[in-house]
């Protein structure tokens, strides 16, 4: 009972201050979601629901195909490898939201269409209340995703796998539309920015720490954080980190014609283009291969050739090359003679790795919302077993979505110089699409692997 309880005009709940009231009541996206929803509700529900269709034996049967699955999903930057499936003991908040991104098509074929388009609402409902950026068009999709995971999910009360869905925390999904609408987009206020400052507070300085006697270390290292912060706000109220480095260069060229006007990786740019300093910044993609080649690499097209078993690689970079020295020129490459095509029998450097830099709007992170991804290629991973990454070229920034995007795998990095210029290369293997528009069930794009190189 509150001590106001007997106070005529005391109201508790106008009591409370805004920013108080907002961690009451807003959404809780790791606990009721990520791992309430997702982890103890519907993964719990589909191993039920086959135990309750198959016979044992037959349920072990799905649930290593499941697990095979998981395990085979191809390696992506940002994507986390499951090697025993969804076999670990303890399942964190990280663990959860790396399993949700490849659980949908591991289960695909072994339930039906409903507990798949039931996962799929879900899905769309928990990225989309994860934004930062909320509008009145994302609510409608957030509302639509909630009505169509109401309307599939009935299908784990026909079977007889639950009894009921009056759950706390799938009814707490209800109100997520009015909460956004009172206080904001609800990701970094919820309960997850404890767990956030807990991992850096404590897990990321031990994890820098010798591990012996650790506390002081993590104390020091949290006593720099803390001046490194404090610096940034006093540069910040100085002006000293206004704009990007392109529009400092561009002020200091402006200021000064003599001196040297400064290049970026693409110098394309309008010297009279307005660069906006508190607005995202305009990049195109580049990627850039790693510093250090391999030493124990074939040297030479050739042995690459018979390392890789692709007969025609010498074929292929002669017509990159040819692309290379004649851009402009609109034939198709395949209706040009070979003999037209330069040669090149010099040394190549083979490299693991190659680094992305590109402008994601809609992942803020660092400086306008540039991104740096790390795509790996490499025989042999930690010494272990082989890593080729995937990758999304964008062919068409016009369309939406996948529409706009090619799917392949990296199978090879290398580089060679000629006529003293350097042409960074990549073997991959395409992926072909099926259809032209999502899988109706699952909401993702089918796609074909080809031997295209």
């Amino acid at each position: 009972m509150p001590f106001t309880n007997d106070f005529p005009r005391a109201d508790i709940y106008q009591l409370l201050a805004p920013d108080l009231l907002h961690q009451l009541l807003a959404p809780d996206l790791l606990h009721q979601l990520i791992k309430g929803v997702f982890k103890d509700h519907l993964v719990d529900w589909v191993e039920r629901y086959l135990k309750c269709m198959h016979s044992p034996a037959e349920v072990d049967r799905i649930m290593d195909d499941i697990d095979r699955r998981i395990a085979a999903v191809a390696p992506f930057s940002g994507l986390r490898r499951f090697p025993q499936g969804r076999g670990f003991k303890q399942w964190t908040g990280d663990d959860s939201k790396a399993l949700m991104k490849v659980y949908l098509p591991a289960i695909e074929g072994h339930v039906p269409p409903e507990v798949v388009r039931t996962f799929r609402a879900f899905l769309e409902f928990c990225y989309l209340v994860r934004r930062n950026i909320i509008t009145e068009d994302t609510l409608k999709q957030i509302q639509d995703a909630l009505d169509r995971f109401h309307r599939y999910r009935k299908i784990f009360h026909r079977v007889g796998v639950v009894f009921t869905f009056s759950l706390p925390r799938q009814h707490s999904m209800k109100h997520y539309p009015e909460l956004i609408r009172q206080f904001g987009a609800p990701n970094g206020l919820c309960s997850s920015i404890t767990e956030c400052k807990h991992i850096k507070a404590v897990k990321q300085p031990y994890r820098r720490s010798s591990r012996f006697r650790a506390l002081g270390q993590m104390l020091v290292t949290n006593q720099r954080l803390d001046k490194i912060a404090a610096a940034r706000t006093d540069f910040t109220n100085r002006g000293m980190l206004n704009g990007t480095c392109n529009s400092n260069s561009a002020n200091a060229q402006s200021n000064n014609p003599q001196a040297p006007a400064a290049h970026s990786a693409h110098q394309n740019h309008d010297a009279d283009e307005e660069i906006i300093d508190d607005g995202p910044t305009h990049f195109e993609a580049h990627v850039r291969l790693a510093y250090t080649p391999q030493r124990k690499r074939p040297r030479s097209i050739t042995s690459l050739a018979d390392e890789m078993n692709i007969l025609d690689l010498h074929s292929l970079v002669r017509a990159f090359l040819f692309k290379q020295i004649h851009p402009n020129d609109a034939r198709n490459i395949s209706d040009i003679p070979l003999d037209h095509f330069p040669h090149y029998e010099g040394k190549i450097s083979i490299f693991n790795s190659a680094s992305s830099r590109f402008y994601a709007p809609s992942d803020l992170s660092g400086l306008g919302g540039m991104r740096v991804e790390h795509i790996r290629a490499c025989p042999k991973w930690r010494n272990d077993y082989p890593r080729y990454d995937c990758i999304f070229v964008n062919s068409n920034p016009e369309l939406a979505g996948m529409r706009g995007l090619e799917v392949a795998r990296v199978l090879c990095f290398f580089s060679f110089k000629l006529d003293d210029i350097t042409y960074p290369c990549a073997i991959i293997r395409w992926f072909n699409k099926i259809g032209n528009a999502p899988d109706q069930d699952t909401g993702i794009s089918d796609c074909l692997t080809t031997w295209l190189i």
